[in-house]
């Protein structure tokens, strides 16, 4: 499998060497050879590659990737530009504009909130295509779990948007006393209006950031 960065390899390198990753890579080599998988294997890591481990500011985390031709690129929530956005995103972005007033982009590719240290993960970082979920229990969450560790251990006064229960699910992994934790429904079109809408989450994300010193994000710069 391909390697990220050298700053990600050297953070990651006990999860790069465990028996659970060693298999799901022999797991992934059996997928792409055999199945269309989703994102392509050159953008697995594209999170990774685009926010450096000592530039994150926030992790928004999503569940696994976009399973249809053409979405998924490596980044959680994100399409290529020209892609039509699907439902969560257009959310996102009504969210974003009823809390900032920023104008709903035509975009759906959000590689500018990467690049300004926010890491789009997804837990499951790879997908059959037609089929969510199908990755799920192949190792990849051991994986990503250990990210949220390194970074939660390793780094302040980092914001995590945690949306919908499999994000969630992932607050015992962060050190609380020392980053700020953002809980709410997912949104998708199912929940967002159990709480999604109105939690006010990108502009309490900035405030922290000012707070704690650093640049915020500028959320219309995609």
């Amino acid at each position: 499998m391909i390697k990220i960065t050298q700053e990600w390899d050297e953070i990651l390198q006990e999860e790069f060497s465990s028996d659970s990753y060693l298999r799901l890579r022999g797991f992934l080599k059996a997928e792409y050879s055999s199945r269309t998988i989703y994102p392509s294997m050159y953008d697995i890591f594209n999170s990774m590659k685009l926010t450096p481990f000592g530039e994150i500011k926030a992790v928004i985390l999503g569940q696994d990737p976009y399973h249809e031709k053409g979405q998924a690129m490596g980044l959680s929530f994100s399409v290529p530009k020209g892609v039509e956005k699907p439902p969560s995103l257009c959310n996102i972005f009504k969210e974003l504009h009823d809390e900032t007033g920023m104008e709903i982009p035509q975009s759906g590719d959000l590689t500018g909130w990467a690049k300004q240290g926010v890491l789009l993960l997804n837990t499951v970082l790879t997908v059959r295509e037609h089929s969510a979920n199908s990755h799920r229990n192949q190792g990849w969450e051991q994986f990503t779990d250990g990210i949220i560790k390194k970074i939660s251990e390793k780094r302040e006064g980092v914001v995590f948007l945690l949306w919908g229960g499999n994000a969630r699910s992932k607050k015992p992994l962060i050190d609380c006393s020392k980053h700020l934790v953002l809980e709410c429904a997912h949104p998708s079109p199912l929940s967002a209006y159990n709480g999604f809408f109105g939690c006010g989450h990108f502009i309490k994300a900035n405030e922290y950031l000012i707070k704690h010193g650093k640049l915020p994000v500028d959320w219309s710069n995609l």
